[in-house]
């Protein structure tokens, strides 16, 4: 078990982490700032988080572990959602707070129970299907998008199918979603923190890019260039999205825009996520502080943004593979605006998440202009250990 570098004196709150990954690690960062100690449990010795939290060194789903967690902790959270809800409600009968609970974290890690609970609530999902058998596919209907309904994350377990045998791989690794193909105009998402007061604050909209060769969200741009009535909607419907599950904490939501002009959920992530990483420079409250705040029911903080910014990535080469090379980075010290975080991940692989830059400026397109800059200077190789 580590221990926190420093002595953070006297704390308000003592907030547990499932998982010590790099947004457990951004939590833990800030952590000292609200008067909160963190612990987190992870199976990785040295889990990014580490360096900033003490670390119980279990499986997420071990009881004794979580409740010795529990036991050091005024409350439960988690930083990824391939977290056993079960287990979670163990510690619930024990008393002990969670936060998402164990029911929200349920009904969101599997992707159809999370449509059909959003359905229900009369929140726009558009058109989907339980797919697990070949002739259910085609049932549904070709085109579509198959997503397993559990553990599927940064372009995992989501293809788009336009003949059958494109779903066989899925197909048999266990239930899928069918989703109906949108024609999307843009990618949009907010985030939006809850306590248990029932305080929310809710984050401006942004626009989001995918990586197509790495099928993974990678760049943000906020605020996101729509009609103002757009935005009022999104943020309308995240914040019935969130109240529907009864959530605390902070979420992500991710629309489609059609080019029709509708809007459509497209799924809620009940944690820190991607689409809010550039908070930490650019607004008033980052994400992750305001996480901290809303799982302990401290007052939430102001989620305005204090200027336009682009946010992307720092991924792992194609053929990265060892310990980690960061290349480029006097380039991001030379750039004003400019700011790295490194996830402290021992090794590096293609694609893997090793960090991300996050540029501010006076207006967004010199924001873009900037980042662009930095996408073809920085990058993540691999090298011998």
């Amino acid at each position: 078990m580590n221990q926190p570098l420093l002595d953070t004196g006297p704390l308000l709150h003592r907030v547990g982490i499932v998982g010590g990954g790099q947004l457990a690690r951004m939590m833990a960062e800030v952590a000292p700032a609200l008067g909160i100690s963190v612990t987190v449990l992870d199976p990785t010795p040295g889990a990014p988080a580490s360096e900033f939290a003490r670390q119980i060194v279990a499986e997420y789903d071990d009881i004794t572990a979580l409740l010795e967690l529990a036991r050091l902790s005024d409350v439960v959270t988690i930083d990824i959602e391939a977290v056993s809800a079960s287990s979670l409600a163990v510690l619930e009968a024990a008393q002990i707070r969670v936060a998402p609970s164990s029911q929200v974290l349920g009904i969101i890690q599997d992707k159809l129970l999370q449509k059909r609970y959003l359905a229900a609530a009369g929140l726009p999902v558009g058109e989907f299907a339980s797919i697990e058998t070949t002739a259910e596919l085609l049932a549904f209907g070709l085109p579509c998008i198959l997503k397993a309904r559990r553990h599927g994350y940064d372009g995992r377990g989501v293809k788009l199918i336009t003949d059958p045998d494109d779903a066989r791989e899925l197909l048999a690794s266990g239930p899928c979603l069918g989703e109906r193909v949108v024609d999307i105009e843009r990618e949009l998402a907010v985030m939006l923190a809850r306590n248990d007061s029932g305080e929310i604050a809710l984050y401006p909209v942004v626009e989001a890019e995918f990586d197509a060769h790495a099928n993974i969200l990678n760049t943000i741009h906020v605020p996101a260039q729509i009609d103002p009535a757009i935005a009022t909607r999104c943020g309308e419907l995240a914040q019935a999205s969130v109240v529907a599950l009864a959530g605390v904490g902070i979420f992500g939501i991710e629309f489609f825009l059609t080019r029709t002009g509708d809007i459509v959920l497209n799924e809620i992530s009940p944690r820190p996520h991607n689409s809010g990483h550039y908070t930490i420079e650019a607004c008033e409250t980052s994400q992750f502080a305001q996480h901290l705040r809303a799982v302990t029911n401290m007052p939430l903080g102001s989620p305005r943004l204090l200027h336009p910014a682009t946010s992307f990535n720092l991924l792992g080469e194609l053929n990265a593979h060892g310990v980690p090379d960061f290349r480029g980075m006097h380039s991001v010290a030379a750039m004003a605006g400019a700011a790295v975080h490194l996830y402290g991940k021992s090794s590096v692989k293609p694609y893997r998440k090793m960090g991300h830059i996050t540029v501010t400026a006076e207006s967004l397109s010199a924001a873009i202009t900037k980042a662009k800059i930095l996408q073809q200077q920085v990058r993540v190789e691999g090298k011998p250990a």
